[in-house]
């Protein structure tokens, strides 16, 4: 059984290297780490998992990490799941949070930002109790200017500045103006966190 201050992390990826590198900073970060190298030994393992969250590659041989989330969360589990994208791959990231990921880190990836991710993964499947945080991004987003929520819908659709700048008929040096206003205002680091929120929210 783990303890309070050693949760434990599944990851699953094909990648050997990845596999190895992601234990070495779990281990040295204090997690107890499970390697998996695909989507169907963790499934096959899922029964006699009891706690923990599930970090996940999405582009996987076989069984990707969408629906690896699907499977899981048919068994009614409701483990946390991080899912590892590379960068384009927003799209499938937002449609890995609607299917209930507790969140999404995009490759290559800052170590903190990924401890920090797992962190708050494993901290949300210990308590039931409602995010303030979301009530103040539902509040934050109120306050977006009619452009600047057009720029934020179409962010967290996963669509790039220059698809943004031709939708709205603007140029992509004004895209990126209002899409650091958005951030801004939204108070959010990165685009992960953003949708992050946004899906969590009920706004993407």
């Amino acid at each position: 059984m783990q303890s309070e201050t050693n949760p434990l992390v599944h990851v699953v990826d094909d990648d050997d290297a990845m596999r190895e590198s992601l234990e070495f900073l779990l281990d040295s970060s204090g997690y107890s780490v499970r390697l998996y190298h695909g989507a169907q030994p963790l499934l096959d393992a899922l029964p006699k998992i009891a706690d923990g969250c599930v970090l996940t590659d999405i582009r996987m041989p076989g069984m990707d990490g969408i629906e690896l989330l699907k499977r899981i969360r048919a068994t009614g589990r409701t483990l946390p799941v991080i899912v590892m994208t590379a960068h384009g791959d927003v799209p499938l990231a937002v449609e890995a949070m609607k299917l209930g990921a507790a969140d999404f880190i995009e490759k290559p990836f800052d170590d903190e930002v990924l401890l920090g991710a797992i962190r708050s993964a494993v901290e949300q499947s210990r308590t039931e109790a409602a995010d303030p945080a979301i009530q103040d991004f539902t509040e934050r987003l109120a306050r977006l200017t009619q452009r600047e929520r057009q720029v934020f819908d179409r962010l967290v659709a996963g669509e790039p500045n220059k698809v943004i700048a031709r939708h709205l008929e603007i140029s992509p040096r004004t895209v990126e103006i209002y899409r650091a206003n958005v951030m801004s205002k939204m108070q959010a680091a990165s685009i992960s966190e953003l949708v992050r929120l946004a899906v969590r929210a009920g706004a993407a």
